[in-house]
């Protein structure tokens, strides 16, 4: 079973639109919403293992421009 997680995601004012448009072409990247709250986007990603996650998050997600911040939570169990 695949492993799963909830990136929010909080971007510098105006970049919200730009930061949605570029996360949903990553592969491994179910959803992608913005939201109001403490953070602008709430993305749902999944990946074979943690270790694929973390390289997502890492590699993929960290180096878009206008990403200020972003908090990973990983799914305990899916349904």
């Amino acid at each position: 079973m695949p492993a799963k997680a909830f990136v929010l995601i909080e971007t510098a004012v105006g970049k919200t639109k730009e930061v949605v448009a570029k996360v949903k072409q990553l592969k491994g990247v179910k959803s992608v919403d913005p939201v109001t709250g403490p953070y602008d986007i709430i993305a749902i990603i999944e990946a074979e293992n943690l270790n694929d996650i973390g390289d997502l998050v890492t590699g993929k997600i960290h180096p878009i421009s206008g990403i200020s911040r972003t908090v990973t939570c990983l799914a305990i169990w899916t349904d």
